[in-house]
C-alpha cells in the first residue's frame, strides 16, 4: 500500500476536484437514525437533506468485507494503559491538513513501527477519503448534478463534497480504498493497542471477538480510555443496534439518543466536531445531511435538528453518565 501511495504521489497533483460516493454508514447511520423520527414532527428548516440516489449509496457492496479475514485474539492485543487521551499532533494534523494524502505518507514511519495511533489515523484517511478514490471523475460528476439540481440544501452538500475533493485530490482508484482495506489497516491498529480500532471493527459488525463477554469489556475499556476517537468510533455500536442486548443492559445503549450521547461525549472529550470538521464534512457530503446554519457544530446541530426539545435533558444525562459526571455539560 505504501507503494501505491508513494506512485500516486507523483501521479497527481492535488488541484483535482473529483467524486464517487461510497457512503459510509459509521457516521451517517448515526444521524439517519436519529433525525428520521425528528423530521415526522414537520420543523424541517434546521437540517437539509438531499436525496440523490445517483449519489449517495448508504450500503457497502455485497461482499466488499472480507469476512476470512485473520483476527488476532483480543485477549493478545498489547493495549497501552488507559489513561485519559489528548488530541495529540498526529490527530490535530489529521483535522488541519489539506493534502490528506501527503499526512498518510507521512505516518507511514510511525506505522511500521506499530505506533497504534498513526496506524488508526492512516485507516481514518482511507474511510474519509474513499468515495472520492473509488472514482474521481464520477464524485466530481455527481457533485456537478447536486448543484445543478438546486435544491435547498444542495449548496451545502457541494460545499461538504469539494472538501473531500480538495483534501483527498491525490488519491485514485489504483489506491485501492475498499472497506476490506479499511478493515485490514483497523485490525492492524487494533493488534498495536489502538482502543478506537476495536471501536470502530465492533460497530462495524467485525468484533474481534464476537462474544457478549468480550463486547461489555470493550464498552467499559473504552469508557476507561476517555480516548474520543473511541466514544465516536464506538456510537454507532451503541444505539439501535445495541437494542435487546443483554451485554449492554446497565449502558447507555439500545436507543437513537444513547448512539448520539457517544458521539456527543466524543466531542466534548476533544474530538473536532466543528462546522469543516471530518464528522460534520462526511454526513452532508456522503448522506446529504447538513446544517443550514453556516458554522453550525456537531453539537449545535444535533440539538437543533435531532433532538426534540423533551429529548435535550435525556441525551445530557446520558452524556454526564458516559463522561463519569466530571464534566459541566453544555
Amino acid at each position: 500500500m505504501t507503494d501505491t501511495l508513494q506512485t500516486g504521489m507523483s501521479r497527481r497533483s492535488p488541484s483535482w476536484p473529483g467524486t464517487r460516493t461510497l457512503a459510509w454508514a459509521t457516521l451517517v447511520l448515526l444521524v439517519v437514525a436519529s433525525v428520521a423520527a425528528w423530521v415526522q414532527g414537520g420543523d424541517h428548516d434546521s437540517v437539509e437533506r438531499v436525496a440523490i440516489a445517483t449519489a449517495v449509496d448508504a450500503r457497502l457492496p455485497e461482499g466488499s468485507v472480507d469476512r476470512t479475514i485473520d483476527r488476532p485474539r483480543a485477549s493478545a492485543i498489547q493495549t497501552p494503559d488507559a489513561a485519559p487521551a489528548t488530541r495529540s499532533t498526529i490527530r490535530q494534523a489529521f483535522d488541519s491538513s489539506r493534502d490528506l494524502f501527503a499526512y498518510a505518507q507521512s505516518l507511514e514511519p510511525a506505522a511500521r513501527e506499530r505506533d497504534a495511533d498513526a496506524i488508526w489515523m492512516i485507516s481514518r484517511v482511507y474511510e474519509y477519503c474513499s468515495g472520492f478514490a473509488t472514482s474521481p471523475a464520477a464524485f466530481d460528476r455527481d457533485t456537478r448534478v447536486i448543484g445543478e439540481m438546486g435544491m435547498r440544501g444542495s449548496a451545502a452538500m457541494v460545499a461538504a463534497r469539494e472538501r473531500v475533493s480538495e483534501r483527498c485530490a491525490r488519491f485514485a482508484p489504483q489506491d485501492e480504498l475498499t472497506p476490506r482495506m479499511i478493515v485490514l489497516k483497523r485490525v492492524e491498529a487494533a493488534e498495536a493497542g489502538s482502543v478506537a480500532a476495536e471501536a470502530s471493527l465492533m460497530a462495524s459488525g467485525e468484533p474481534l471477538e464476537d462474544t457478549p463477554e468480550y463486547k461489555r469489556e470493550l464498552v467499559e475499556r473504552v469508557q476507561k480510555s476517555e480516548d474520543p476517537e473511541a466514544y465516536s468510533a464506538l456510537a454507532p455500536a451503541m444505539g439501535i443496534a445495541a437494542s435487546g442486548k443483554v451485554e449492554y443492559s446497565d449502558k447507555v445503549a439500545g436507543t437513537q439518543f444513547s448512539e448520539l450521547a457517544w458521539q456527543l461525549a466524543a466531542c466534548r472529550l476533544g474530538m473536532d466536531c466543528t462546522a469543516d470538521s471530518a464528522l460534520m464534512t462526511s454526513y452532508c457530503a456522503n448522506g446529504g445531511i447538513c446544517s443550514s446554519v453556516p458554522g453550525q457544530d456537531f453539537e449545535r446541530f444535533v440539538f437543533d435538528a435531532a433532538v426534540p426539545r423533551q429529548g435535550v435533558d435525556v441525551i445530557n444525562d446520558m452524556v454526564d453518565s458516559l463522561m463519569g459526571g466530571k464534566r459541566e455539560l453544555k
